[in-house]
């Protein structure tokens, strides 16, 4: 193929994503590096491994939080773009990987790309945001997260094989718990309202539902429709 050809020509990218400019791909990860909390993350790699050991994402799927610090050690731009819609992904955010004797934080890393991606709208984002929308929505309607009928392995794939086994045996479940546990986290725990509106502000003045409405608009919807009476109680104008 020539050059001429080529220049016309669009490659599929990453996880079948279409291919961007090297360009915007250095515009993200400058975004990464200008996070005020990029430098306390980042030291340099021993390549010791002792962070691979501790993570439980690794376990499971072909994830390295070593990968991480080293690509955003190497400043590898194609390295990191191709991380932001695959591997961060993959991470469960235990942070375990702060054993590292250097002193790195590859989950801290990890939470800065996600919020860059999130940010910029990337598809990845959207993609893996999608399992959690209902978790985000339990959240703010009721106080906490998630309940069993919630837990599907497809839409939580970094939460290892106890979801897959939560799914595929949930008439076992519906028999030996009492229903309305299955589908509501009400019988949990009584959230007051005041507990949630004080969520939804932080949310709201920290810029999370700003993040929230880039991914879907649909859910930001109705998180403030839900809201809106709440804030009328507490006499709260936004």
């Amino acid at each position: 193929m020539t050059e001429t050809a080529t220049s016309h020509y669009k490659r599929p990218d990453v996880a079948g994503y279409a291919e961007v400019p090297y360009a915007e791909k250095e515009r993200l990860f400058s975004e990464v590096k200008e996070d005020m909390r990029f430098s306390d993350y980042l030291y340099g790699c021993y390549e010791c491994g002792i962070c691979v050991a501790a993570c439980p994402s690794a376990r499971f799927y072909d994830f390295s939080p070593r990968r991480i610090a080293q690509a955003a050690a190497r400043e590898d731009v194609e390295l990191i773009y191709q991380q932001m819609q695959e591997d961060i992904w993959e991470c469960s955010q235990c942070f375990s990987c702060l054993r590292c004797p250097r002193g790195n934080n590859p989950g801290g890393i990890i939470t800065i790309m996600r919020e860059v991606a999130i940010n910029n709208g990337l598809a990845s984002a959207k993609q893996a945001m999608e399992g959690y929308s209902r978790i985000i929505y339990k959240i703010m309607s009721t106080g906490t997260q998630v309940s069993p009928d919630m837990l599907q392995a497809d839409a939580f794939p970094d939460w290892g094989p106890e979801t897959a086994d939560v799914s595929a045996n949930l008439d076992l479940w519906r028999r030996a718990l009492p229903s309305e546990t299955m589908h509501t986290t009400n019988t949990g725990w009584d959230v007051a309202d005041k507990t949630l509106v004080e969520l939804y502000l932080i949310w709201f003045h920290t810029g999370a539902l700003d993040m929230i409405e880039e991914i879907d608009q649909g859910l930001h919807a109705i998180l403030q429709e839900v809201m809106e009476e709440c804030l009328e109680d507490e006499g709260i104008e936004l």
